[in-house]
């Protein structure tokens, strides 16, 4: 993937961080142009209108997601280990990009849920390929998910220790074996 031209790439970036930490409503044309250091007619050269910049973060989020998906696939210790490990909230591209097109999700935003559910599709279908059960992929989903959540909510303090990890992780290699109880 080639990377975006600067301006864009910090146009994308300040849009993200006024959703993560103000809100839709204050990520205005004006207030994503001031964040990235450029004019709104810089803005509007890159991004012709808010759909546009929602459209531009919506496309960073899929790229970034393909791209997980992509590490999933070849993980040496597979999917669904490569998932449950990472669900861990690090603030990562990735994870701001998440939270950014939840936010705009929220709001309704038919292009923010279409990339999230793009993004959840391509996870499970990595998982289901590996696990071969549609019902087991969508429980290590939902494992991941709360790992997630858990991180991304409830801060540090919350997140799985090392030792959980392990545990959470011999439980997957089971349930991926074919196996669910010890």
């Amino acid at each position: 993937m080639p990377r975006p031209p600067a301006a864009r790439a910090k146009l994308l970036d300040a849009f993200i961080t006024i959703l993560n930490e103000q809100g839709e409503r204050a990520a205005t044309l004006e207030a994503v142009a001031t964040a990235a250091g450029v004019s709104k007619g810089g803005l509007l050269y890159h991004f012709g209108s808010k759909d546009a910049l929602v459209d531009g973060l919506m496309a960073h989020l899929v790229d970034l997601a393909d791209e997980d998906v992509a590490t999933m696939r070849q993980a040496p210790e597979g999917a669904a280990a490569y998932y449950v490990r990472s669900s861990n909230f690090e603030d990562s591209a990735l994870d701001r990009a998440i939270v950014a097109a939840t936010r705009l999700s929220q709001g309704e935003n038919a292009a923010a849920q279409q990339a999230l559910l793009r993004m959840q599709q391509g996870w499970l279908d990595a998982l289901t390929d590996e696990v071969r059960d549609p019902a087991v992929a969508r429980a290590i989903i939902l494992l991941g998910d709360g790992l997630y959540y858990r991180a991304a909510f409830g801060g540090k303090v919350l997140a799985a220790s090392t030792e959980e990890m392990d545990d959470l992780l011999g439980i997957v290699r089971r349930i991926v074996d074919g196996g669910a109880t010890a």
